[in-house]
């Protein structure tokens, strides 16, 4: 992998963690709201579902398994 690249996926990386985060305070303040929208909540979930799937795929291309 090109220096560039790995760049990039770091850069990348440090994004999704952002809004993995931002996803994660804006459900927890609506799961504490009892007349929350369930459908909102459900879908800023499987939001940030996706989005931790896409930083597990970054970063085990940057950090790619050896097998000893």
């Amino acid at each position: 992998m090109e220096r560039r690249d790995e760049r990039e996926l770091r850069e990348e990386l440090v994004t999704l963690r952002g809004e993995h985060r931002q996803l994660d305070c804006e459900i927890a303040a609506l799961e504490g709201n009892p007349s929350a929208d369930q459908l909102l909540i459900k879908r800023l979930k499987k939001k940030k579902l996706v989005l931790k799937d896409r930083i597990t795929q970054i970063e085990d291309k940057l950090l790619p398994d050896i097998i000893a």
